[in-house]
């Protein structure tokens, strides 16, 4: 039996690289993004809009281009006849009429591309704060009982890297698919609208390259899907040797992770060498598909320039339009293929971040108007029956009772997984029962709302957590109006003020990866944060646990002075420091088995005696 549900691993090669996802359910994933996305969707329509225009006058370009040329080789001819080169009148204003509208043409559409890259860029920034802050406001929202179940890498990674890759969709993707659309179809209309044999010979060559393209790039899917997931693996074998790097040293087992890394670094080496390989021939191919196009368009153009049938004859300009509406024919081809798997991924991501959104919360509270003053507090707590269980087929805590008077010092004593944990999360309501009640001076936690009920308590817990800031900050953490003097009388009362002393900035050393803290300081700052906090009630879990004897000794003494006057409820594995204790509660498979005080339970020669007598039976 455990006190608290086993958490998800957060290492091994699941924690590499995510492989590129496919959705469950594209449509409705897509669907619930639009309705997320539905305050923005006017500004998407209009750079949709200056999407499509700017596509519009880029087809329109070539077109022009072609009659510019057409009008200048007209100047120019070959008379066959006489055999020689004349020269005819240049119309100089139309040639200038031309050159205008290409530049306004050209202007155009890139004042479009500006102004829908613009309103992208704000739209996908204001959705991705938007999506940040529901999924920040949701955490707060949740019951623990979720945390326990799933890996906070996994769900940091929604906050970050979903959100991420559903903004540079936005940003990236949907104005991509439209433009890239309009382009096709819109440069096959100017081909067939300009010449019917060139378009058919432009989309011809194109296409056979293509055919070329997806051949080989659905060979290579493999090898990508192989070097992801083979990065996830020596990722997971790194993290696990350097986190556990003394353990190795200590088994001599330097050589089998060696072996290990090898087998996965050489795997990785083949297929990511033979997916680089093969992407990297996208664009040599990209090129030929353009150049071999470029060939045919030519080609073709200079026998119908030729021609003399005038039903066949092309002029030069004609030519030159086309080699242009080539690139303007295969870049979207690309760019649908990428904008297809950048779809497919956003799509992944929204149906993680809108399952993590529409996870069970916590119950609302707002309607809630009993309130106990932190002030007004006695100290009366009383447990009635106390059933529950972190998963419901599993009850762990049976029949627990117990009352504890105003100002009495509890201790909860027994071996691991007998509930001890268990019992001060459902005092603190992280938790809510399955059955029976929890009364503070009479009154159910159930009617009073969470963060009343977190108000009436102080905690120090086994795991420290330190923030990254000040020492100061950190002892101050959330309590409004504490001094100066108060800090360094309750660091002096756990006796952490003479190191911090030494510290060259004292009290406003920050506290990150760099500051050097043992395990015990760390859990001195913590208990200083609790005397700082000054609740009337007081959680004391394994608190002198990553301390010496010596350290606990003037620990115990401060604690002395910090339980006067509270209801205090102490978990202990070291029986000797709980000695003083009003009431001894002894668990044992999420039941009382025994209670009363040290001496008393000492006299009884039970469980408590056993598990007392333990600490100094030889091994």
């Amino acid at each position: 039996m455990s006190e608290a549900p086993k958490r998800r691993p957060t290492g091994g090669p699941g924690h590499g690289p995510r492989i590129a996802e496919k959705p469950k359910d594209f449509k409705k994933a897509m669907q619930k993004l639009l309705a997320f996305v539905k305050p923005f969707l006017a500004a998407v329509a209009v750079a949709l809009l200056f999407a499509v225009g700017g596509t519009v006058l880029n087809l329109l370009g070539p077109n022009v281009l072609s009659d510019l040329t057409d009008l200048i080789g007209a100047s120019f001819a070959y008379v066959p006849q006489q055999g020689i080169d004349m020269i005819f009148p240049l119309d100089t204003d139309e040639v200038f009429r031309l050159c205008m509208s290409l530049v306004g043409i050209y202007l155009g559409g890139l004042l479009c591309s500006y102004v829908q890259g613009l309103i992208m860029a704000t739209v996908t920034q204001k959705n991705s704060r938007r999506l940040r802050t529901a999924i920040s406001e949701k955490i707060n929202r949740l019951p623990l009982r979720y945390f326990d179940s799933n890996s906070i890498g996994d769900i940091l990674s929604r906050v970050t890297n979903d959100v991420d890759i559903i903004g540079q969709t936005l940003n990236q993707s949907v104005t991509a698919l439209v433009t890239a659309v309009v382009m096709l179809f819109g440069s096959v209309v100017m081909m067939f609208v300009t010449n019917w044999v060139m378009a058919l010979t432009a989309i011809g060559a194109s296409l056979i390259g293509f055919a070329f393209t997806f051949l080989i790039m659905g060979r290579s899917q493999k090898y990508f899907a192989r070097q992801q997931a083979y990065l996830g693996d020596i990722n997971g074998h790194i993290e696990e040797s350097y986190a556990g790097h003394n353990v190795v040293k200590a088994y001599n087992a330097e050589s089998k992770v060696k072996k290990v890394f090898n087998e996965i670094n050489y795997k990785l080496y083949t297929s990511a060498w033979k997916s680089q390989f093969l992407s990297g021939l996208m664009m040599p191919l990209m090129n030929f598909i353009g150049n071999f196009g470029y060939v045919a368009v030519c080609v073709v153009g200079a026998v119908l320039v030729a021609e003399q049938d005038p039903a066949w004859h092309i002029g030069f300009g004609t030519v030159i339009a086309f080699t242009l509406y080539v690139r303007q024919f295969t870049a979207p081809l690309t760019q649908l293929s990428q904008v297809f798997t950048s779809m497919q991924s956003a799509a992944a991501a929204s149906e993680r971040v809108f399952a993590f959104l529409e996870e069970e919360e916590l119950s609302d509270e707002s309607k809630k108007a009993r309130r106990l003053s932190p002030d007004e507090v006695k100290g009366d707590v009383t447990f009635e029956h106390v059933r529950f269980g972190y998963d419901p087929g599993r009850i762990i805590i049976h029949d627990f009772s117990a009352e504890a008077k105003a100002g009495q010092k509890i201790a909860i004593v027994g071996p691991t997984g007998a509930g001890k944990t268990t019992m001060v999360n459902l005092l603190m309501r992280f938790y809510e029962l399955d059955g029976g009640c929890i009364r503070i001076d009479g009154i159910p936690t159930s009617e009073l709302t969470r963060e009343n009920v977190h108000d009436l308590f102080c905690m120090v817990l086994q795991d420290t957590c330190l923030f990254e800031g000040t020492i100061r900050e950190n002892v101050v953490y959330s309590k409004e109006g504490a001094t100066e003097e108060d800090v360094v009388r309750a660091c002096k009362a756990v006796g952490l003020h003479h190191y911090v002393m030494t510290l060259p900035r004292g009290y406003d050393t920050v506290l990150d990866d760099k500051a050097n803290l043992s395990a015990g300081q760390r859990q001195l700052v913590t208990i200083a944060r609790a005397m700082i906090e000054n609740a009337p009630m007081l959680i004391l879990d394994e608190a002198t646990s990553s301390v010496d004897t010596r350290t606990e000794a003037l620990i115990q003494r401060a604690m002395d002075k910090l339980t006067e006057g509270r209801t205090s409820f102490i978990i202990a594995h070291r029986l000797s420091t709980i000695k003083n204790a009003d009431l001894i509660l002894v668990m044992k498979d999420g039941d009382i088995v025994e209670k009363g005080d040290h001496e008393q339970l000492l006299a009884k020669g039970g469980f408590y005696a056993d598990l007392y007598n333990s600490q100094f039976d030889p091994a």
